[in-house]
């Protein structure tokens, strides 16, 4: 017997067994995600019946499956809101339906739109979070940083569609390091210190595809000696991200400098398959006029945001951060 050969062979064999047990849970969930929604519908058709018809569901589906779990009235009544908010069955079965039931209970109480619940929705399936991470992106208010926030970058001018769309959606403003503590004085060098040694968080923060390469990532053009803050290559949108920290408001020359390291990376690092560099200015706070114009001749695609620390997050977000083993969990599955 070739002992490589076998490792080799035993390997595809567990690889396929793994994929055969999550596609397993996934038809489980799929099923039993169903089977609430069909029971949310069959409760709101009988809505004039009232909590009486509701409370006695649940007393006799007891009495007649003892083991069973989740038909209580309190999970009824999230059946019936469950169905009544999501009356559209094809993204209920292309969405909604490979959520873990508690994802959907916890979108419902925690988000009070449906377009939100439908963002927040389709960036579970994306990510692959757990629930400690729904939460915590939920509390860090991600749709309000990430699709409502008045961000400024030139990526629409230096980029071509759809990509520029990707890389808009891909930002935020503001960035919370919620796990960084420092006061309004921390250094740029000790904030990105800090960001390095909890390189997890900040992934999580940054979003789905991102993978750290460096801090101080050393370039040399000309003989001279240049070093980036922080490099990122993001495998969703297929290009470097170079990261410039500032414990200052913005101020316009940031750009210049951003500018020239966008092109040496790209000279330098970018691959032909490799869409442009693009760089992020993130800075304690900005005058949003002063950037976009700072922007309006840049030759380079770039963002600038605010970031905010510990000290300047409200006090109720201060236990929400996920645990490490949900954050390592969300990036093996990015």
């Amino acid at each position: 017997m070739n002992d490589k050969e076998y490792v080799t062979i035993l390997d595809g064999i567990k690889r396929q067994i793994a994929e055969a047990q999550r596609s397993a849970v996934l038809s489980v969930n799929k099923e039993m995600v169903m089977l609430y929604w069909n029971i949310g519908k069959v409760i709101n058709e009988k809505s004039a019946w009232g909590n009486k018809f509701v409370e006695n569901l649940a007393r006799d589906i007891k009495l007649d499956y003892p083991k069973a779990k989740g038909f209580s009235p309190r999970n009824l009544r999230y059946m019936a809101k469950f169905a009544a908010e999501n009356p559209d069955e094809q993204f209920l079965h292309s969405v909604s339906a490979k959520l873990p039931w508690k994802h959907n209970t916890t979108l419902l109480d925690m988000v009070k739109t449906p377009k939100q619940r439908i963002w927040y929705a389709n960036k579970i399936v994306e990510g692959g979070w757990s629930y400690r991470v729904l939460v915590h992106h939920i509390e860090n208010d991600l749709y309000k940083r990430q699709v409502l926030a008045s961000k400024v970058d030139n990526f629409k001018e230096m980029l071509p569609a759809p990509h520029s769309e990707l890389v808009q959606q891909a930002t935020k403003d503001p960035y919370i390091f919620d796990f960084v503590a420092g006061a309004d004085e921390i250094h740029e060098r000790q904030l990105e210190q800090a960001l390095v040694d909890n390189v997890a968080k900040l992934l999580l923060e940054l979003g789905t595809g991102f993978a750290f390469i460096g801090n101080q990532y050393h370039m040399e053009v000309g003989g001279d000696d240049f070093y980036i803050d922080l490099l990122f290559y993001n495998l969703n949108l297929r290009c470097y991200v170079v990261v410039e920290l500032k414990n200052t408001e913005f101020k316009p020359d940031y750009t210049g400098k951003l500018n020239f390291y966008l092109s040496a990376v790209d000279s330098q690092l970018k691959k032909e398959q490799d869409n442009p560099t693009i760089g992020l200015l993130l800075c304690k706070g900005k005058n949003n006029l002063v950037a976009e114009y700072a922007l309006r001749d840049m030759t380079k695609p770039m963002g600038v945001s605010e970031y905010k620390l510990m000290e300047n997050v409200p006090k109720e977000l201060a236990n929400v951060l996920p645990s490490a083993e949900d954050i390592k969990t969300r990036i093996k599955m990015d």
